[in-house]
């Protein structure tokens, strides 16, 4: 990776690395305080959550478009903008009504403004060459967390949850719109040099389609099965990162233990993004998703048969296959597409698993009430079930 390259990853896995913290992993600490003080139930300040994440599939299309035409800058840039605005109507709420009406506002930062956004703009860039500069800017932001789960607790704790959304929107506007602002609107030009592609094919690095493999499958097909599988995959991060801590604590942990245990979640998504970028870029990201698949089921059986001592072996399992998949979500469109017209095709490819992403905090959580532990069983039907749509592709690129 060039020294440009580093430095154009480390702005923007930093503006994520916020991003998520602020938004996605915001609920599982504020979510009750909001509840009591607004005299409203938990579940409807998840179903706020779930408005935003909704919200942000039906933008994610919109702002790839933007992307591919125009570039990242203007719509991550716009995304601080938005991020720190509903994050003060959070704060400010005097009421449910004005609660939701934040939830609304962050869910139109989150459309543009979480990976999505941040690969399409890559990929503009840098073109088939991105795959490095993705998983980069993965390494970063997957400490999102366990920075974020212990800073929004401290926070709450310390001033209360009102002043940490105000905090969070304070960061936006001091860090996250600058990084964001800072990043170049064309790819800076680089020397040709031949690189391996994930397929085991050489081409060129840079912005330009390379020359592709003769395709073996239908792009409806491929397309519907990556579809499928970053529904399920995401039902369940989501699932896990809203209720992880609450589902540890229905068996047994204290709460200390629960955001401890928790907590192993962001190392372990850097420690798998960390092998994929060490030991599995040189083959195609295929091979790396469908191990990645298999991690969250092996710590949910372990789990469930050797009880709460395996709960941090759950953690490790989950969060290192979290974060290869996250990659992922990034590397398999381009391997299996090219970069030709990216941000919109991964706007679609990446709505159903959005929409999974809203009813996951409700649905999940409604499983957690009612059958404890044993929800899990939910959680490991879908990632063995998207293990299986993996194994039904092939690493050849569609048309």
């Amino acid at each position: 990776m060039l020294p440009r390259t580093r430095w154009l990853v480390l702005r923007l896995g930093s503006a994520q690395t916020l991003a998520w913290a602020s938004s996605y992993y915001l609920p599982a600490m504020l979510a009750d305080a909001m509840a009591a003080e607004l005299a409203m139930s938990s579940t409807r300040v998840w179903l706020g959550f779930s408005l935003a994440l909704g919200v942000s599939a039906l933008l994610g299309p919109a702002s790839g478009r933007a992307i591919d035409r125009h570039g990242g800058r203007r719509v991550l840039t716009g995304s601080s903008l938005l991020f720190a605005a509903g994050l003060a109507t959070l704060g400010l709420a005097p009421n449910s009504t004005v609660l939701m009406l934040g939830w609304l506002v962050l869910g139109v930062a989150m459309g543009g403004g979480l990976y999505d956004a941040a690969f399409a703009a890559l990929v503009r860039l840098h073109g088939q060459a991105a795959r490095p500069a993705i998983t980069g800017i993965t390494l970063l932001a997957g400490f999102a967390s366990t920075v974020g789960w212990p800073l929004s607790a401290w926070m709450a704790h310390t001033w209360g949850w009102r002043e940490a959304c105000l905090a969070w929107g304070g960061l936006h506007l001091l860090l996250g719109l600058p990084l964001n602002a800072s990043l170049p609107t064309t790819a800076a030009p680089e020397p040709q040099r031949q690189t391996p592609s994930a397929a085991g094919t050489t081409i060129r690095a840079g912005p330009a389609t390379a020359a592709s493999p003769r395709p073996t499958a239908s792009p409806m097909w491929v397309g519907a099965a990556l579809a499928y599988v970053f529904a399920a995959t995401w039902f369940v991060s989501t699932a896990m990162a809203a209720h992880l801590p609450a589902l540890l604590m229905a068996h047994g942990a204290t709460l200390s233990g629960a955001v401890a245990t928790a907590a192993l979640v962001g190392p372990a998504q850097v420690a798998g993004r960390l092998a994929e970028y060490g030991l599995m870029r040189r083959h195609h990201p295929l091979w790396s998703a469908r191990l990645a698949a298999t991690a969250h089921p092996v710590g949910a059986l372990a789990w469930l048969a050797l009880g709460p001592l395996a709960s941090p072996l759950f953690a490790v399992l989950h969060g290192g296959g979290n974060g290869i998949l996250t990659i992922a979500k990034g590397t398999l469109p381009l391997a299996l597409f090219g970069p030709q017209g990216y941000g919109a095709r991964q706007g679609w490819i990446m709505a159903p698993s959005r929409v999974a992403q809203a009813f996951a905090p409700l649905i999940f959580g409604a499983c957690v009430a009612r059958w404890g532990a044993q929800a899990m069983w939910l959680s490991t039907a879908l990632g063995l079930s998207a293990l299986a749509v993996l194994c039904r592709l092939r690493d050849r690129p569609a048309r």
